[in-house]
């Protein structure tokens, strides 16, 4: 997924830096610099303080660079967390459709991608993609399963 980033985002310079935010996660502390120098992104994670599986408290912890750490919104990440966990059964917790292939669990969150950038019209029945001119119309399961590739 960030090598995906990687290609569609603009390169960022220590003069305009990219932000990264996530939940509590350290894997993206050694993937994000095998794509991005440090002096050029502004990372930092919200982290969820528990005590007997309740959040007691919120951590802001900046990692690289210097983010406003008031940017971070736990919204925005438990909402993106939410949504995954409702269309992709795999990621329920104890649920009998356990992903037993990486591949097969990355291909259903390629397919919710699909779905949320193409699909799903959010802000003045435009998607994402239309937002970002990736495209001219809003897509449908028929266009998405019909599509022919050029090769």
């Amino acid at each position: 997924m960030i090598d995906k980033l990687y290609r569609r985002v603009e390169l960022p310079f220590p003069n305009q830096r990219i932000q990264f935010f996530s939940d509590g996660n350290d894997d993206y502390e050694y993937v994000l610099p095998e794509f991005y120098a440090e002096t050029c992104m502004d990372y930092a994670q919200l982290v969820k303080i528990r005590e007997n599986g309740r959040v007691v408290d919120l951590k802001k912890r900046v990692v690289y660079g210097s983010p406003n750490v008031e940017d971070i919104i736990l919204t925005d990440v438990e909402n993106f967390n939410g949504i995954l966990r409702e269309r992709i059964g795999r990621l329920v917790r104890k649920t009998k459709c356990y992903p037993k292939s990486k591949t097969m669990l990355s291909n259903a969150v390629e397919v919710i991608q699909f779905y949320w950038n193409f699909m799903n019209p959010l802000y003045d029945s435009m998607t994402p993609g239309m937002i970002e001119s990736l495209t001219d119309h809003v897509w449908s399961w028929d266009d998405f399963l019909m599509y022919h590739y050029a090769v």
